[in-house]
């Protein structure tokens, strides 16, 4: 009797036991059944286009930017262009761009309504003249720097180069570089008619190609192994990163993203990853740009610069 007691109550042990193993399992695969939708759903989460476009001087950053955020979400396709700050703050608020880039703050246009567009400053650069590698000038003081932009000066052997015609290429109104330069190079000064180029690329390339020739461009442009065209210096300072995130060299903006209110999920993912460690840490150096966390000074839209 005692045998068949003690049978009955291992049956039903044993019983008892596949069912407890068997709703584990159940349990372990309803987990990872979930565990690979919410992966799956994670990897799937972007998609879609963004349009983004205005600066010349931080398209390249976002160009590269673009590129490497495509290759973490596939299913994403992001459209990079120029057209200048003007265009990208106008198109921006029109609902053209998703996002719009600019080296201004769009208080400074009054075609624009600020208010509308939320702003993100991603990156600082500097600005400076470039000149044509045959006039024989790499430094001028900001008052030669200025009589020759408006005119007051037409021959370099009167500023210490050599004996050639000066001849000035600018960027459109609606540029923020040129907006950036006139205000801190030439101390808002007009500068005389010259040669009208929508893009720095063409500005650079003119400025190569021209006898003569002097321009303006971010220095982002400027690389170690080009010397189609000189960095002009200017009262003796060079126009380094260094001397930028000091506030030592004058020339140089932020760099903005604006949307037209709270941007969208993809436009905000993108917005987060040009913030990223990644970007700011090795793209924004690697492209000639500073990082807003590396400037000691900082300054507001009416273009007032203070110690941070």
């Amino acid at each position: 009797m005692k045998k068949k007691n003690l049978l009955a109550i291992g049956l039903v042990f044993i019983l008892s036991l596949t069912l407890v193993l068997s709703g584990c399992g159940n349990s372990s695969s309803g987990s990872s059944s979930d565990s690979s939708k919410s992966e799956s759903s994670s990897s799937a989460a972007l998609s879609g286009k963004l349009t983004i476009g205005g600066s010349t001087a931080l398209q390249p950053l976002a160009a590269q930017a673009a590129k490497e955020f495509m290759e973490k979400n596939p299913d994403v396709q992001i459209e990079v262009q120029g057209g200048g700050s003007g265009t990208g703050l106008s198109e921006t608020q029109a609902g053209n761009f998703d996002i719009g880039m600019s080296d201004v703050f769009a208080e400074s246009k009054s075609n624009v309504d600020a208010k509308a567009l939320k702003d993100y400053k991603v990156a600082v650069v500097g600005m400076t003249a470039a000149v044509n590698p045959k006039v024989g000038v790499k430094n001028l003081s900001k008052k030669d720097l200025q009589d020759v932009f408006t005119g007051k000066v037409k021959n370099w052997k009167d500023v210490g180069g050599k004996n050639q015609k000066i001849t000035l290429v600018n960027r459109p109104d609606g540029s923020g570089t040129r907006a950036t330069f006139d205000q801190f190079a030439l101390d808002n000064k007009t500068p005389a008619e010259g040669i009208t180029q929508d893009s720095t690329n063409t500005v650079k390339k003119i400025v190569a190609e021209t006898p003569g020739a002097v321009g303006y461009m971010a220095l982002s442009y400027f690389t170690a192994n080009d010397d189609s065209v000189v960095k002009l210096s200017i009262d003796g300072v060079e126009a380094s990163d260094a001397n930028v995130a000091s506030g030592e060299f004058p020339v140089w903006a932020y760099e903005h993203m604006y949307t037209k209110g709270e941007p969208s999920k993809l436009a905000k993912a993108f917005l987060d990853f040009m913030m990223s460690d990644d970007v700011q840490t090795k793209d924004v150096p690697a492209q000639g740009y500073l990082s807003v966390k590396d400037m000691k000074v900082e300054r507001d839209a009416t273009g007032k610069q203070t110690d941070k």
